[in-house]
C-alpha cells in the first residue's frame, strides 16, 4: 500500500510539505532539527533531501533503502540537545530531545503517515477501511527501519487515529516563532521567491492545495487567511485532481504519465533554485538564524 500511494506523484509533492507544516507544532521535533540541520535556511533543500531518502525506502532498490537508511542513522546519531527557552506548558526551557527518543520517531512517523493518507484521500481517491489498515502497517514498518520500536506505535489504524487526532486537538501544541516562520515558507503563505509563469501558477496550486488539507487549526496557529475564495480554488484543484486520477484514459499521453511515478526530480529541481538564490547572496528565507545549524 505505501508503494501504492507514493508512487502518485501528487502525493509525493504534497505530502512533505503538509508533514513538515503540521510537524513543526512540535517544538521537540522542530528544534532538535533546526539546531542541527545544515539547511536551517534553505527549507525547500532539506525537504527535498528528506523527500529523496524517504523515497528511496520507499520505491527504490533494496541497495537504495540501505543506504538511505545508513545515511539516516549516521546523522541522527549525534542528534540529541534541549530546548533553549520555554515552548509552551508541556515543553519549558531545558526539556531534552533526541533523534533516538522512541516517542519523538513515532511522531515522526504519525506526521509523515497522516500527511501521505490526507493526501491520497483528497486528491487520488478515498482509502477503502482495509486499504487504510494496510497503508498505517506499512508506515509502521516504515518506522522500524528507520529505528523506531514497533511498541512506539499503536497497534491498529483506529488506535492511531485516536491518538493522533487527540494530540492535534490538545494543548501540546506549540509553534516556536522560528517554526512559525518556516512553516508559512513551506505552505506558501510565504513565497520565498519569485517564479515566472507558468511555474508560478502551478506552485501555487500546490501550496493551495497543502493549506487546504491542513487542520483549521493549524491554519489558525499560523495565520492563514482562509475564506470563500481560497476555499472554493482548494475545491476545484482536488476536484480535478481526482477527476484526471479516476479518468486517465481521457487524459493526453504527455500529462498520463506524469500522475505516477518518483518525484525525486522535482524535489532535485526545487533544490537546485534554492541554492541558486543562496550563491547570489538572496537567502531563500530571510529572518532565520543560522548560527547554531550543523
Amino acid at each position: 500500500m505505501a508503494r501504492r500511494v507514493m508512487r502518485k506523484r501528487i502525493v509525493g509533492l504534497t505530502y512533505g510539505q503538509r508533514a513538515l507544516v503540521v510537524g513543526a507544532v512540535n517544538p521537540l521535533l522542530y528544534v532538535g532539527t533546526a539546531e542541527n540541520t545544515a539547511h536551517r535556511a534553505t527549507p525547500y533543500t532539506r525537504l527535498a533531501l528528506t523527500g529523496r531518502l524517504f523515497e528511496a525506502v520507499f520505491l527504490g532498490t533494496r541497495d537504495e533503502a540501505d543506504r538511505a537508511l545508513a545515511y539516516t542513522a549516521r546523522r541522527h546519531a549525534p542528534v540529541r540537545g534541549a530546548l533553549p527557552e520555554d515552548a509552551g506548558a508541556h515543553h519549558p526551557a531545558g526539556t531534552a530531545y533526541s533523534a533516538n527518543d522512541p516517542h519523538l520517531m513515532f511522531l515522526t512517523m504519525a506526521f509523515t503517515f497522516d500527511s501521505a493518507e490526507v493526501m491520497y484521500d483528497l486528491l487520488v481517491h478515498r482509502l477503502t477501511d482495509g486499504e487504510r489498515e494496510g497503508l498505517y502497517q506499512d508506515y509502521v514498518r516504515w518506522g522500524e527501519l528507520f529505528g523506531m520500536p514497533r511498541s512506539a506505535a499503536p497497534a491498529s489504524y483506529r488506535g492511531f487515529r485516536a491518538y493522533f487526532d487527540g494530540y492535534l486537538a490538545s494543548d501540546q501544541l506549540f509553534l516556536t516563532e522560528e517554526a512559525k516562520l518556516v512553516g508559512s515558507y513551506l505552505a506558501g503563505q510565504r513565497v520565498p521567491y519569485p517564479q515566472r509563469p507558468p511555474l508560478q501558477q502551478l506552485t501555487s496550486g500546490f501550496f493551495l492545495m497543502v493549506q487546504g488539507s491542513l487542520p483549521p487549526r493549524i491554519r489558525e496557529m499560523y495565520g492563514m487567511r482562509w475564506g470563500l475564495r481560497e476555499e472554493a480554488g482548494y475545491r476545484a484543484l482536488v476536484r480535478a485532481a481526482r477527476a484526471a486520477h479516476l479518468r486517465p484514459p481521457l487524459l493526453p499521453p504527455v500529462l498520463r504519465t506524469t500522475l505516477a511515478g518518483p518525484s525525486a526530480p522535482m524535489y532535485k529541481l526545487v533544490s537546485k533554485r534554492e541554492q541558486q538564490l543562496v550563491r547570489t547572496g538572496r537567502p531563500s528565507m530571510p529572518g532565520v538564524d543560522t548560527r547554531n545549524s550543523a
